[in-house]
């Protein structure tokens, strides 16, 4: 029988149940069932995305992909599959604080087995058994809390803080022989009992725990001696445990909370940090492939210089200028250059397949057949003004993901060690409890004389309860120490050492972000002086070509010709080298400085959300009429 305090605990329970956040990237949606069915049903968790954003498609035209570095990183943000697993790990924190918010161990389920032939003491005949002291002790005793599966794990295990509805209702028949037949006056006893057994309990945030017990049991049986039969015997307890060494305080208690709630915001640092990761990542990507574009315009203007030099050699030895030994040298050079041609185009190919991949979640025909064209070209900016050192530390400290991650951890060990430091006290534990039963039955004529006092049913039993007509009250007190407490001595050995480790870890990796800004703005500063000198050389190596070109003909000219285009491609290729070294070099900077995501203008909520809040179109320069190239 489930009673008015089993559906209060329900109600109890459901208000009780913390909300998922709304503003997850994955918003997981309640059921739109009534409040008492709610909390029982499965929230509406949605599918995993796989199909890429309409950004991608708007930017192709004509079979090409048009991208400037934010269109890309754009991209990257709304489709990399590795950034959307990566967005799994906020939602999935925030339900672990919803269940850290629950407490405790697993619930116990009470056992109806053992109820099957309990005995209400003073009811019925093996109840006055009980009561006379004549057998051992049943249901009707005292009584505490429910007992619940044991688990241990290091540490103080919290109570449940979500109220738990227990319910058991057991239904027998039992037949008993009667070798002394005083009490029963029947050589078989035959009864049939129901018994209803229902808990509500509340675990509190100091550690002690507050139980409402209602139980019933229900007898009929064939004993002629019985004065009531059928007989009805409730009884309702309520019992407060609390711990007052060992697993007391609501800073103890509460720790796995506060852990969970750090373990949200860690979280949103380590997806920030992911997706600053990402950001830099596909601003590499995106310069590596113009630099490979440029380094092919670059080898097809050099094949096309060399195959007008072998048409020219051709020429020349016709009209007998030139001997005709020049001719094989001239060929080989043009062999050179066409190796070098398709050595460039596998590399354009072989980069773009990478930024695709980076910037794509699902395979499109479209995009896999579409040649990117690198709207921004590969210019480093004029010069950088890098501020002190000192100064570029602090804001490193301010902005970088991993130094917040590194002060979430140290709080976490400082919430952990709680758990280690109390359970070095001795358990002290204190129960007190109020108790109040009843007893009502029918009038049975071969019973002798009732008492009118508990003739009547359920509600007559029930008024002597709520009335106090027969009230207990306990008080206990345990305590227990183990001696030499060598476990919880290790391990409270072993989480204070961890916490010290990982507070030098975290001064080491401080220490190492000097280090390393340090080292970048070394870098930044080699790569300008590279590509400033590769600038130069490439300057001065076009005016040595030209000079030599308004030399007269001859065989000695056109060697020097050849040379000097052959210096000329080298010194191209080596200011396209240094320019994607400096503009990596600033990448990397700003990576280690942690500014990368506010130099590209993406927030955290953006990468959250999978959407950038910016359109994308391309250049209208590069659109015909029609839109197409």
């Amino acid at each position: 029988m489930i009673r008015c305090s089993q559906a209060l605990s329900a109600a109890v329970l459901l208000v009780a149940a913390p909300a998922i956040r709304a503003q997850d990237p994955f918003p997981m949606e309640r059921p739109a069932s009534p409040l008492p069915l709610r909390s029982y049903q499965a929230p509406a968790i949605p599918p995993a995305r796989l199909d890429n954003s309409p950004r991608l498609f708007k930017l192709i035209r004509a079979g090409s992909l048009y991208l400037t570095v934010q269109d890309a990183i754009a991209l990257a943000v709304e489709n990399n599959l590795g950034l959307e697993i990566d967005r799994y790990g906020p939602p999935l924190m925030q339900s672990a604080l919803q269940r850290a918010e629950a407490g405790g161990p697993l619930r116990g389920v009470p056992s109806a087995s053992a109820q099957v032939s309990s005995v209400d003491s003073g009811l019925g005949v093996n109840g006055s058994t009980v009561s006379a002291g004549l057998s051992g002790g049943g249901n009707g005793g005292g009584g505490g809390g429910a007992a619940n599966t044991t688990i241990q794990q290091i540490g103080v295990v919290a109570p449940n803080f979500d109220p738990t509805l227990q319910s058991a209702a057991t239904f027998s028949h039992l037949s008993q022989p009667q070798a002394n037949t005083l009490l029963s006056q029947t050589d078989e006893l035959v009864q049939s009992v129901r018994t209803y057994n229902t808990t509500l309990q509340q675990g509190l945030t100091t550690g002690g725990t507050v139980q409402f017990r209602s139980y019933e049991q229900r007898l009929f049986e064939n004993s002629p001696s019985d004065v009531l039969n059928p007989a009805v015997g409730p009884h309702m307890d309520i019992t407060y445990r609390q711990p007052l060494l060992q697993g007391f305080g609501a800073r103890l208690n509460q720790r796995g909370i506060r852990i969970a709630a750090l373990n949200v915001q860690a979280s949103r640092e380590t997806f920030r940090s992911q997706l600053l990761d990402l950001v830099a990542g596909v601003t590499n990507l995106y310069w590596d492939y113009a630099a490979a574009a440029q380094e092919l315009r670059l080898r097809q203007n050099a094949l096309e210089v060399t195959e007008k030099f072998v048409a020219d050699t051709k020429y020349e030895i016709s009209v007998e200028a030139l001997a005709g030994a020049e001719l094989p040298r001239a060929e080989a050079e043009l062999a050179a250059r066409r190796l070098d041609l398709a050595i460039a185009q596998a590399n354009v190919s072989e980069r773009a397949s990478a930024l695709k991949e980076a910037i794509s979640r699902a395979e499109d025909p479209a995009l896999q057949a579409a040649a990117i064209v690198a709207l921004d070209p590969l210019e480093p900016p004029a010069e950088e003004s890098l501020p002190p050192l000192r100064q570029m530390l602090a804001g490193a400290l301010e902005r970088r993901p991993d130094v917040a991650l590194a002060k979430y951890k140290d709080e976490t060990g400082q919430l952990n060690l709680a758990g280690t430091t109390n359970p070095l006290l001795p358990s002290l534990t204190v129960q007190a409890q109020a108790y109040d039963r009843g007893a009502a039955g029918a009038p049975q004529a071969t019973g002798g004389q009732a008492n009118t006092a508990f003739v009547g049913g359920y509600g007559s039993a029930l008024g002597q309860i709520l009335r106090r007509d027969f009230p207990s009250e306990s008080i206990q007190a345990g305590f227990s120490a183990p001696f030499h407490n060598r476990s919880a001595q290790a391990d409270y050995g072993i989480d204070q050492l961890q916490f010290r480790q990982g507070q030098l870890e975290s001064q080491r990796d401080r220490n190492q972000i000097l280090v390393d800004i340090s080292s970048a703005a070394a870098s930044l500063r080699e790569a300008r002086s590279r590509y400033n000198a590769a600038r130069d050389t490439r300057a001065l190596q076009e005016q040595l070509l030209a000079a030599e070109r308004q030399k007269s003909n001859g065989v000695q000219t056109f060697n020097y010709i050849m040379a000097d285009q052959r210096a000329l491609i080298a010194a191209g290729l080596g200011e396209l080298t240094a320019a994607a070294g400096l503009v990596r070099a600033g990448v990397a900077l700003d990576q280690v400085l942690g500014e990368t995501l506010e130099k590209n203008h993406i927030t955290l909520e953006e990468g959250l959300t999978r959407q950038v809040n910016r359109d994308s179109q391309p250049p209208a320069s590069t659109l015909g009429p029609a839109g197409d190239r």
